[in-house]
């Protein structure tokens, strides 16, 4: 199949699943707003919000986000952004690393618990691993003042007029600038896997990995899931741990890992749409998440001998 006829193919495929989400969240948010229901619902995580600099109201973003996607929680920030006021580069990068760490719980929760760990256990890790991050990466940018510039949000939507057929050819609007932007990504990542650039990626990490004591094996498919995402690494690692080549260490690190960073190359480039510094969104993530996971690997009292068949029982 020509490459140029696939890469639409998937697009198209891909945006009208996401489209299936999105649309019902895009009018229940208006309905929210019109109601004047934003506050109150995002008034129990602000607290949360406020702890890593960020105005309460995007507190609905994230639970979006964790609810369902990472498109769908961005969906939502660029429905509530014009009435957040300006916000800066770090502010915006803080939300993208809550958002990366923890997204999509339900869904991929069930892929770690296939691998043989725990679907609550993962999940939490997922959700406070998020806000430690979040709250390191906002005492660091605020003590320093980086990143103060205002956030530059590419496709932020347009001012529309009041009516509801305004706001309706406006969303409309942006579902296909969506659109586009997952063309270009789709685009952009086949192009990096065929000048090679994501296998030199995975070479770059899998020395990290084995000094956390992750096996060769296992470092393998890790860093598959971590660049390709969390199905792509879970799907492999419950192929491996059927096979009997994983220890039950070796799988607890090497989701765990996963769960806090996948898909690093694509979903860094999707958070710069609205603004997010790379810097934070992979690099801060990054580190955060081989540290936390090192510690992790040596505490967690886990016997080292070989995993029964994931996912099964």
């Amino acid at each position: 199949m020509n490459p140029l006829v696939a890469v639409v193919r998937d697009a198209v495929r891909v945006s009208l699943d996401l489209f299936k989400v999105m649309v019902p969240i895009i009018i229940l948010v208006k309905v929210l707003q019109t109601m004047g229901a934003v506050d109150y619902i995002a008034a129990p995580v602000e607290p949360l919000m406020e702890l890593v600099g960020l105005p309460a109201g995007l507190g609905l973003a994230w639970a979006t986000a964790m609810l369902s996607s990472i498109y769908s929680g961005l969906v939502v920030f660029y429905a509530l952004a014009p009435s957040m006021g300006p916000l800066s580069q770090a502010q915006v990068t803080v939300l993208g690393v809550l958002m990366l760490i923890a997204h999509n719980l339900l869904v991929e929760g069930q892929v770690t618990k296939r691998c043989g760990v725990s679907f609550f256990g993962q999940n939490l890790l997922r959700v406070f691993g998020a806000l430690g991050c979040a709250w390191i990466l906002h005492a660091i940018l605020e003590g320093g003042g980086y990143l103060a510039q205002p956030a530059r949000i590419l496709l932020a939507p347009q001012p529309q007029d009041a009516s509801l057929a305004g706001w309706a050819l406006g969303e409309l609007k942006n579902l296909g600038w969506i659109f586009l932007v997952i063309l270009a990504l789709m685009a952009l990542m086949r192009a990096l896997n065929a000048v090679g650039a994501t296998r030199l990626f995975e070479a770059a990490l899998e020395p990290f990995l084995r000094l956390m004591g992750i096996g060769r094996k296992a470092a393998t498919v890790t860093v598959i899931g971590m660049t390709m995402g969390l199905a792509y690494g879970g799907g492999l690692i419950i192929h491996e741990a059927q096979s009997g080549k994983l220890s039950k260490r070796d799988i607890f690190a090497s989701v765990s890992l996963m769960s806090l960073s996948h898909a690093l190359i694509e979903d860094t480039l999707l958070l710069t749409l609205i603004g997010a510094s790379p810097w934070g969104t992979m690099v801060a993530r990054l580190s955060f998440s081989l540290v936390v996971i090192a510690v992790l690997a040596r505490v967690v009292p886990i016997r080292e001998d070989v995993a029964p068949a994931a996912g099964k029982g």
